[in-house]
């Protein structure tokens, strides 16, 4: 049995129907014809974008400063337009940036690239990689552009001690991840003391430390 092909008529309009029409066409043009303008003052005057906006990506770092970053790639492997580019460190005991055994020595995102789909950021592990709300990225130059790791580290939060440094006493990697290290202990601090006494971060996080102890007892 064979089905008769579906055909397509448009059926004429009434003399109501194309009278109106005109004028509907041109609803949204004369609503906005009476109101009033809005102007954004920028860059005199900021927009604060939304929470979940999708602006400048940020490298995060644990509670005691070691960076979340274990340079697994994964970000870059999920990137669409081949916008970032990783390589992997070995962890020492004298160089210790990240828990376990490697880290993110070189990390680069080129914003000429960066399409600002998120993908990197559902794809990384450790929670390493955010998208924060900051939208400007202007550069002088195209090379300016390139921000490399030390542009998309976040910056040092109130009581964390700045890398290298050991990981937490008795701790492993997968501690970190389950979030049981919530700020650096004695013997981090002492690390870095001994190794770095000028350290910014020093005393700050000392200062933490020995409210810790102070509670405990």
């Amino acid at each position: 049995m064979s089905e008769e092909p579906l055909t397509w008529e448009r059926k004429p309009k009434g003399f109501l129907a194309n009278g109106v029409a005109p004028w509907a066409g041109f609803g949204v043009t004369l609503r906005t014809l009476f109101s009033k303008p809005v102007t954004e003052q920028y860059p005199f005057e900021k927009i604060e974008p939304y929470p979940r906006y999708h602006g400048r990506h940020q490298l995060n770092r644990y509670a005691d400063g070691l960076e979340r970053c274990v340079g697994c790639e994964l970000c870059a492997w999920a990137c669409p337009a081949d916008a970032i580019f990783v390589q992997a460190g070995e962890n020492t005991p004298e160089a210790q940036y990240s828990p376990g055994e490697r880290y993110g020595a070189v990390y680069q995102i080129n914003y000429l690239r960066c399409i600002f789909c998120g993908l990197c950021i559902e794809a990384c592990p450790t929670r390493a990689l955010t998208m924060s709300t900051d939208y400007e990225l202007a550069g002088p130059s195209r090379s300016g552009l390139i921000y490399d790791k030390e542009q998309l580290l976040a910056p040092m939060a109130d009581g964390q001690l700045a890398a290298p440094h050991p990981m937490a006493a008795d701790t492993v990697d997968t501690d970190y991840y389950a979030g049981k290290v919530t700020g650096p202990d004695p013997e981090q601090v002492e690390w870095v003391r001994d190794r770095r006494p000028e350290d910014p971060t020093l005393p700050a996080a000392a200062a933490v430390t020995a409210e810790k102890g102070t509670s405990a007892r």
